[in-house]
């Protein structure tokens, strides 16, 4: 089984000092996947980080980290039928007044597709998503 990597396991990472392989190698040992892949909209969540940042220095650490992480991952982008099962998902949730935001919904979705498990700190949207593995970081 594989793994797709929400952007909080990535930013916690990267605040720890960890470069994308010491995260790829210790998300294998802890979990015993070897497969693992980010979703285009955690590339998007972490691109806002970047532009976020409060130093010229600490924008230009996130933009190392993460072109480092686009080397050794890879990015799964939002396809049809990733969309249309977003949709589907959305739209069945919403009528149970359950909302989940769209940029968690497509990473959740993305795992789906993959028949892979989520990789998160941030369980409280993704546990919202039928049918969802999550391993909580």
């Amino acid at each position: 089984m594989g793994l797709v990597l929400d952007s909080s396991a990535i930013v916690s990472a990267e605040r720890q000092g960890d470069n994308p392989k010491q995260l790829l190698q210790s998300l294998a040992r802890q979990t015993g996947d070897d497969e693992l892949a980010v979703s285009v909209v955690t590339l998007l969540e972490l691109a806002h980080g970047i532009r976020r940042a409060d130093t010229a220095e600490r924008r230009d650490q996130r933009q190392r980290f993460l072109s480092e992480l686009l080397s050794v991952v890879p990015v799964h982008p939002v396809s049809v039928a990733l969309a249309l099962r977003a949709g589907h998902i959305d739209g069945e949730t919403q009528a149970n007044g359950i909302r989940i935001p769209l940029s968690d919904l497509l990473i959740g979705v993305t795992a789906l597709e993959l028949g892979y498990r989520l990789a998160t700190h941030n369980v409280r949207h993704f546990k919202l998503i039928p049918k969802l593995s999550i391993v909580e970081l």
